[in-house]
């Protein structure tokens, strides 16, 4: 494939920590990369380095080793070009969801016409538009995550850094706005890269799933999502093609949790 084509290049990356006179390897000799306006998701034992690599990708850690390319470019400092979605939707509790979701385009320096015109754009399409007034502590943890989305869209980033996003919400409100985001991604078409524990998550989302080995984290498998887009978030899973891929991914983890255990 034509390296223009790559958004998120990750070559030869390791990753290393040091406390109390100890180093621990996070990441080694790691390769990987997300093309232009695909969904990758990563998934793997905890520990394995997967919020390390975002970080990498995000431009907040430096790597001992190898780098990682922004459209080809390396990446040496945080850029408006990356958004990043956490666990923790670090939503400012003093400001209302309209100023919460309004600050990327301020910061950008649009007219606060333009501001409010996109504000109640993106507000609408995340279904918070009569909400606008509220503030976070009046919103459920669902609602919440639908504000921090906005927010992360107003930014524009070419590329979104997603560390399990959905993990706090309950199962039923983590299918819900999975499906929400599924759709307003399939919109909006950018490159996202996905750190979850959920393999029906990651298949449900993806375009490709990879699969992280335990400490110090090296890529173990790749799998390629076929299922058509668009794609109902829920009812997919029952597909014969979801099951089998379902069944390769829980395999290839389970067989890394033994070794895991052995060591």
């Amino acid at each position: 494939m034509n390296q223009d084509k790559w958004k998120l290049q990750v070559q030869d990356l390791t990753v290393r920590y040091t406390a109390k006179g100890k180093s621990t390897t996070a990441l080694e000799h790691v390769n990987m990369a997300v093309k232009d306006g695909e969904f990758v998701s990563v998934v793997g034992p905890s520990g394995c380095g997967k919020s390390t690599l975002l970080k990498v990708a995000s431009g907040l850690l430096k790597p001992a080793g190898g780098q990682a390319l922004l459209d080809g470019k390396p990446i040496e400092g945080v850029t408006g070009e990356v958004g990043m979605v956490f666990q923790n939707d670090a939503l400012l509790p003093w400001k209302t969801v309209y100023d919460n979701v309004r600050l990327p385009l301020e910061i950008k320096g649009l007219s606060k016409s333009d501001q409010a015109a996109e504000v109640r754009r993106l507000l609408k399409m995340v279904g918070l538009h009569e909400f606008e007034h509220f503030y976070p502590k009046q919103l459920s943890g669902g609602m919440k995550k639908r504000v921090a989305l906005a927010r992360t869209f107003a930014y524009d980033p070419g590329l979104y850094l997603m560390d399990e996003p959905f993990g706090p919400l309950d199962a039923q409100t983590r299918v819900k706005i999975g499906e929400e985001f599924l759709k307003i991604w399939e919109q909006v078409g950018k490159s996202v890269l996905f750190i979850t524990h959920d393999i029906e998550e990651a298949i449900s989302l993806s375009d490709r799933v990879i699969v992280m080995t335990n400490r110090p984290g090296k890529i173990k498998a790749e799998f390629d999502v076929t299922l058509e887009r668009p794609r109902p978030f829920y009812d997919i899973r029952f597909d014969s093609r979801f099951k089998q891929l379902q069944r390769e991914i829980w395999h290839c983890m389970s067989d890394e949790d033994r070794e895991g255990n052995e060591q």
